[in-house]
């Protein structure tokens, strides 16, 4: 019994050794071809990784390539742009370098007009500059507006109080003084008033100095007798004028009353312009007579000439009797010399026609 369970044994392990042979060689052909196999991928695995690396290094060359031409569009763009900006930077320089010189020219002109202005103030702060200024402007425009027969500087009326102008005008309505007056310390007060209150004290500062001015005028430049019944009061500034009239009307009214009429640059230009046309009506009445004179002298003359174009038409009516009877005389000589011809031609045709004698003459010369 013990050696038929040996023997089964035996037999068992060798069965099992057998399978396990078969299945051992088996497994190594599986692997074998599993070795193969996988041998075959690194293979086509290796050709592939070859020619996605040729495919890959040819793009390369490929992207390189557009990157180094776009690099180089960009390069010759951007020098380009480099160069027209740095034109346009040269020109807009060149043109603020000019610009600039024309702001300092003016920055020079604005400083000397506000050294100039200043001065001006310095000159207006003075009341005999002050005076000394509106007679001159008074001056220029009346120079400027009339002949100078017309008008006196700084004349002694009778009454000696001097006139900074007489327009010397025919009766009606006589001489007018022109006197000038700036009230500009008042009116500066007027402008620079902070408040209400110091606006009424500048106003009534105005006001009395305007008053005394046309007072004064009315009283030393109205002479009956001497002068015209009015005078002027010259304003050498439009400003002063314009506020006189706009905000001061009862001064205004004043003056009327007292006939001094107040004037600015403007308005007494308008005004010299009326005068010098009534000076020219003035002068022109006055030549009346003169005029009239030569007008009948042209006339006498007028009369004398047609007398002399009728005796020069006469003439030229006996001139043209004599001319037609030097055409007719010129008409016979001609007549004359054809008959000549024509005898000595017959002479020549017919040896019969010497015997004749010549022809008489029956024409008139």
């Amino acid at each position: 019994m013990a050696l038929a369970a040996v023997a089964v044994l035996a037999a068992i392990a060798l069965y099992r050794s057998r399978s396990l042979a078969d299945r051992g060689a088996s497994a190594n052909s599986e692997m074998v071809r599993m070795a193969e196999a996988i041998t075959a991928g690194q293979h086509d695995l290796a050709g592939r990784l070859t020619a996605i690396s040729e495919a890959s290094a040819a793009s390369q060359n490929q992207l390189i390539k557009t990157l180094n031409d776009r690099l180089d569009a960009v390069s010759k763009r951007l020098g380009e742009s480099l160069e027209s900006s740095s034109e346009k930077t040269g020109k807009t320089m060149i043109d603020l370098r000019e610009r600039l010189a024309k702001i300092d020219a003016a920055q020079k002109n604005i400083t000397e007009l506000s050294s100039q202005v200043v001065s001006l103030q310095d000159v207006l702060s003075n009341k005999q500059a002050r005076g000394a200024f509106g007679e001159i402007q008074l001056n220029d425009l009346v120079i400027n507006a009339l002949p100078p027969s017309a008008y006196s500087f700084q004349v002694t009326l009778g009454n000696n109080s001097r006139a900074d102008c007489l327009l010397t005008l025919p009766n009606p309505p006589g001489a007018i003084v022109i006197d000038a007056k700036f009230p500009l310390e008042s009116y500066s007060a007027l402008r620079n008033a902070e408040n209400d209150g110091d606006k009424t004290v500048a106003a009534r500062s105005f006001k009395a100095d305007m008053l005394k001015h046309i007072n004064d005028i009315a009283g030393k430049y109205i002479i009956p007798g001497e002068t015209a019944e009015s005078a002027l009061l010259f304003l050498p500034s439009e400003a002063v004028y314009a506020e006189l009239h706009a905000n001061f009307t009862e001064v205004v009214e004043r003056s009327h009353k007292a006939r001094v009429w107040i004037v600015s640059p403007t308005t007494l230009m308008a005004v010299l312009n009326t005068i010098r046309a009534v000076l020219k009506d003035a002068n022109m009445r006055e030549q009346a007579g003169v005029i009239q004179k030569e007008v009948l002298t042209l006339i006498e003359d007028v009369a004398r000439l047609d007398d002399r174009v009728e005796s020069l038409s006469k003439h030229f009516s006996q001139a043209g009797k004599d001319i037609e009877l030097i055409k007719t005389s010129s008409q016979k000589i001609t007549r004359r010399a054809e008959r000549i011809e024509e005898v000595q031609l017959e002479e020549l045709d017919s040896p019969a026609a010497e015997l004749e004698g010549p022809a008489s003459n029956q024409d008139e010369f």
